[in-house]
Parts: C-alpha cells; sequence; structure tokens
C-alpha cells in the first residue's frame, strides 16, 4: 500500500524510511530466501531515496528539488554496483578473460528466458563481442559517473543499454531494473527534457520556480553525504582487494554494501526434478509423475518462462542446490516433508501438482544434465535432458531417518 502511494507520486522521508524498515525486516528475516545481492541493493537504493524528497510534504509531487549531493551518492552506488561486478568476474573465472563466458552463461544462468535459447546459438563472435561489452560496461563506463555533462550521458546511455540487454537475455529477479534507478542520475533535467512529455516537463519547471530550500533537510543531507563517505572506506577496501567479496555489507543496516554478480559461470546446467507416486511399495513399475516449478527447467517441452522482474525464490534456491548435496540444502528435505503432506501452502509454489485427489506416498528427486535443443528440432524441444542419477533416494513420511532431521531442525 506505501508503495502504491509512492507509485502515484506521494513521496516524503517518514514514507520511504518505513518502507525502507519494512523491508529491512524481510531480508533479516528471511535468510538465505533473502540472501541476493539484489536485496540489500534494493536497502542501500531505498535508504538514498528517503532523503531524495521532502521530509514531511504530503502533495504528490512536492515543491522541493532533488538534493544535488544525494544525486551524486546515487552515481556513487552505479559506480561500485558496476566496478563490484566487473572486477569480480575478472578475478573469479578466467572465462571473462578469456572471453569465452558467453559461450555457457545463456544456458547455465539460473532462469532462462525464451530469447536465452537463441542467444546461446549465435556465433562464437558475437559472444565474444557481448564480453566485451560486459567489460566495458562494468569497467570501464562508470569511471566517466563522475564526469563532464557529455561524458556522464555516454556512461549512462552505455550501462542502460548494458542492462536492457541482460533483462532480454534472462531472468534474474529484479536486479537490472533497479540497477537502473542508480544509472538514471548520471543524466540530468536537460536530457529528460528530449524524452518526456511536455506536459511533465513543463510542470518540472514550474515546480522548481516554486521550490523553496529547507535548511533541515540541507543538514540531514550533508550528514549522509558523511555518514556514507565513512561507511564506503570498507567497501572500497573490498574493491581493491584481490580476496574480494561480492553482494556484502559491512555495517548491520545495509546502508554502503559491495555487489557482484556471475563472478563464476559454469559450463553444464543440472537440475534436480522431484517426482512423486501414490504406489504403497517400490519397484521396477512403479509410476513416477514429475513436479514442474513455475519457472526453472523442467519438462523439455515446456518453453522458458519470462519471470522478471517477479523472483521465484524456490526456483532459484533449487538452482543453487542442484550445484551440491542434499545434506548441504537440508530445507530440500523439509520440501519434501511438505509434499508428502499435500501442504497447501508450498503446493501454491509449484507449477503443477500431479496428485490433486490425495499427496504421494513417495518422493524421490532425480538430477538431470539440461541443454538447450537446437531451435527447430524435428521433436519441438526446448531441453534435451540426460539422467545422471538419484539426488534424494525415495522417502515416505514415514522414512525415520527424514523424521529425526526434521525434529533436529524443528520442523515437525
Amino acid at each position: 500500500m506505501l508503495s502504491s502511494l509512492v507509485l502515484v507520486g506521494v513521496a516524503n522521508a517518514i514514507l520511504l524510511a518505513a518502507l525502507w524498515v519494512l523491508y529491512m525486516s524481510f531480508v533479516h528475516v528471511g535468510q538465505l530466501w533473502y540472501g541476493y545481492g539484489w536485496e540489500i541493493q534494493l536497502l542501500e537504493t531505498g535508504f538514498l531515496a528517503i532523503f531524495l524528497c521532502a521530509p514531511l510534504d504530503p502533495r504528490p509531487f512536492p515543491r522541493l528539488p532533488p538534493s544535488t549531493p544525494v544525486v551524486w551518492l546515487f552515481r556513487w552506488l552505479i559506480v561500485r554496483i558496476m566496478l563490484g561486478a566487473g572486477l569480480i568476474k575478472l578475478r573469479g573465472d578466467r572465462c571473462w578473460r578469456e572471453l569465452t563466458c558467453l559461450y555457457y552463461h545463456y544456458e547455465t544462468q539460473p532462469i532462462p528466458n525464451p530469447l536465452s535459447r537463441r542467444l546461446h546459438f549465435m556465433p562464437r563472435w558475437v559472444h565474444r563481442a557481448g564480453v566485451v561489452f560486459n567489460h566495458v560496461s562494468e569497467l570501464a563506463a562508470p569511471w566517466l559517473a563522475f564526469g563532464p555533462r557529455l561524458a556522464r550521458h555516454v556512461a549512462g546511455a552505455v550501462m542502460l543499454a548494458f542492462q536492457v540487454t541482460l533483462i532480454l537475455s534472462g531472468n534474474l529477479s529484479f536486479l537490472n531494473w533497479l540497477t537502473i534507478v542508480p544509472i538514471l542520475a548520471c543524466f540530468d533535467d536537460g536530457a529528460f527534457a528530449r524524452v518526456l512529455p511536455r506536459r511533465i516537463v513543463a510542470r518540472a519547471a514550474r515546480a522548481a520556480a516554486e521550490a523553496r530550500p529547507s535548511r533541515a533537510h540541507d543538514v540531514a543531507v550533508w550528514a549522509l553525504v558523511v555518514l556514507v563517505a565513512v561507511l564506503s572506506v570498507q567497501p572500497v577496501r573490498n574493491l581493491l582487494s584481490s580476496r574480494q567479496a561480492m553482494n556484502t555489507s559491512f555495517d548491520p543496516l545495509e546502508l554502503v554494501n559491495t555487489y557482484g554478480a556471475f563472478g563464476t559461470v559454469g559450463r553444464e546446467r543440472d537440475e534436480i526434478v522431484f517426482e512423486g507416486t501414490r504406489d504403497e511399495t517400490i519397484g521396477d513399475a512403479t509410476v513416477w509423475r514429475e513436479y514442474e516449478f513455475p519457472c526453472k527447467p523442467g519438462d523439455p517441452h515446456r518453453r522458458p518462462c519470462i519471470a522478471a522482474p517477479y523472483h521465484y525464490r524456490l526456483d532459484w534456491q533449487i538452482w543453487f542446490a542442484a550445484m551440491a548435496t542434499a545434506r548441504e540444502y537440508p530445507w530440500t528435505l523439509h520440501f519434501v516433508w511438505k509434499l508428502l503432506q499435500g501442504d497447501p501452502a508450498v503446493l501454491r509454489l509449484l507449477a503443477t501438482n500431479p496428485f490433486p485427489g490425495a499427496p504421494p506416498r513417495w518422493i524421490r528427486a532425480r538430477l538431470y544434465r539440461y541443454e538447450f535443443a537446437p531451435p527447430g528440432n524435428p521433436d519441438d524441444l526446448w531441453w534435451t535432458r540426460t539422467l545422471i542419477g538419484d539426488w534424494l533416494p525415495p522417502l515416505s513420511a514415514n522414512d525415520p531417518q527424514l523424521r529425526h532431521l526434521l525434529a533436529a531442525y524443528g520442523w515437525r
């Protein structure tokens, strides 16, 4: 409800501070389900936004011009986001230095979209050019964010084009949409006046003419500048370190953070497929039915989804789990338990429920190697898959080891 007010222009410091506190509570309680880099990026962006608008004015589009120091802090944010992402790539995986990461990325990224397959089968020189564009956008353009007007606009245009490319090529949640926000700080009113409707430009000009400075707001803004400067020491040290960490906060409120993405790129895509059966005993004749998720690959004939900026957290977490074992991701056993119980809340997180009448008696998880099927293949497949083996053996609700583990975690 509060976000809806901001969307229609009712924005003041009190309202945005309330939104920031509420979302911070989600992130701190959400544990690994809210452990993504864009969660703390949203918190930092939201905290800066508190100081971008009028402190108390309840009117839509209040008559207080955005503070120039806050705009500069948004530019500092985009510099850290882009440099963090660029440096972690160069330090993390040699394929970024060899310009070959895009040979694999479109296929192995967390949640591909329909265009991902087309991009995967593009010529190798296109992939190499894409990596060069990545490096220009993340390692060169940010340095111009504090430059002269023309250089700043060029940097903003390059970084904006890069984020749009990422939006089109996959489902990276709301990361790229959120990153566009500080990129907009690279532009000024003159640039926006060329692309916005004349009515909005005229209204903005009238608001600027009626603006009245606020001494209290100015004091708060400069206090923010000092705070960000002090808290930036650790993130800058991290950027300069050969042991750079990505998506890390150095203060408990996530006010100034360090960012990064795809420090390593997988060469192969493994997927966990959960299956259930109503059979009382397991044998060679057992019929297993697969659970389908909203976005992650499952049925090879199913077209990849378009979900961003929405974030299917369960789909993402299973993508991570497929790179490890159930011992490292014990929540997957809790998930199996919920499926065995036919839990409605968990079933709502899935695309299909193959057991609508009654829950299955057994659940297992199998690991497959997935590869994009070439476009135009005779079987109309989006994926081909090869069975690797069991990721979880068949489990029933009466399994004593499963019950013991659930009790140990307090999940019973």
